[in-house]
């Protein structure tokens, strides 16, 4: 048999190879065109909207949903087992994050408040909470993609257009979970704190590695027979190939979660110092208001010695803040 495919992937082919996916197409244009008009909308009405997160839903979230379905990405897709890794890397991990930085359900509620309440109603049902728990979205995300490499969902991508279109769907809804919630900038179910953030993040990198390296460590070639019907007359070995996919599965997927994880921390510190700073005004507050309290009573009574705030009580006012009680109590 002779290749019929795409020419050689080369650095000039990765720039001008691109297809047209009608689909995907319809997609961008339509989330693009509904979160410009909500925006312009908002903005008529007298609410200021960021440009930033117009930018990070259309420009980086959709931008980078056809750069996986429609440039060199999507053309070598069924080619190379490597771009089909690279593929899935930009649909799990970096177009969710994007699509959840443009805060879309807060535009929604702006925009049209009568639909934006029916959905945070939904948003704030138990079954909300239940399937976004992070132990649930965290292991969706490593799941859903290992169960396509690894069942016949994967071969059967080569064959059907409306599956494949269909999985790109599949694959960034995890994703889109997994950060609406940790990011919490838009509504959410549950909010959990900054430590658990990161813990989640921490295991969600640990599933990437896990998962390219079960990739890089299958001795049975994944799609092997699709490859060899191909007869591609470049590329690297069928063996090769799948070795560089699942090294770009593991550190790819690091390379979005790493900084992630940074943010995180970042994030975390952030909310400290700002709760130290009140907690600290609060005890100026108090110093001050027992100390106004001992000066009037000595002037009222000599004899009178003051009496430090929450020892009334028998007790100190930080054993019941719970701010300090929560975060300090024995397991």
């Amino acid at each position: 048999m002779v290749y019929t495919g795409p020419p050689a992937l080369t650095l000039s082919t990765a720039f001008t190879q691109w297809t047209a996916d009608g689909p995907m197409i319809a997609l961008v244009v339509l989330l693009g065109g509904v979160y410009l008009a909500g925006m312009r909308r908002v903005r008529r009405g007298g609410t200021p909207w960021a440009t930033g997160r117009a930018v990070a839903f259309c420009g980086l979230g959709l931008g980078f949903l056809v750069y996986a379905t429609m440039s060199w990405v999507g053309v070598y897709q069924d080619i190379l087992f490597y771009a089909r890794a690279t593929q899935t890397v930009l649909l799990v991990l970096v177009v969710p994050l994007f699509l959840a930085m443009g805060k879309p359900l807060t535009l929604l509620s702006l925009a049209a408040p009568s639909v934006g309440g029916r959905v945070e109603r939904v948003v704030k049902s138990k079954v909300a909470v239940a399937l976004t728990f992070p132990a649930v979205t965290t292991f969706a995300l490593v799941a859903v993609p290992f169960m396509m490499y690894f069942t016949t969902w994967y071969t059967h991508t080569f064959t059907s257009s409306a599956l494949r279109e269909v999985t790109y769907l599949i694959l960034i809804a995890p994703g889109y979970l997994f950060f609406w919630t940790l990011l919490s900038v838009d509504p959410v179910p549950k909010k959990y704190n900054r430590a658990i953030s990161m813990w989640i993040t921490a295991a969600e990198i640990v599933g990437d590695a896990f998962f390219g390296i079960a990739v890089i460590a299958d001795q049975n070639l994944l799609g092997l027979a699709h490859y060899q019907a191909l007869h591609r007359p470049f590329g690297p070995t069928f063996a090769t190939d799948q070795v560089i996919g699942g090294g770009v599965l593991w550190i790819l997927g690091d390379f979005v979660g790493l900084p992630f994880l940074a943010v995180q921390l970042i994030q975390a510190m952030r909310d400290d110092k700002v709760e130290a700073a009140a907690i600290d005004a609060e005890l100026d507050a108090r110093e001050i208001v027992s100390e106004a309290t001992r000066v009037a009573r000595s002037a009222a009574d000599p004899d009178d010695a003051a009496v430090p705030e929450g020892d009334e009580q028998g007790s100190l006012w930080w054993q019941e803040d719970p701010r300090f009680t929560d975060r300090f109590r024995p397991s």
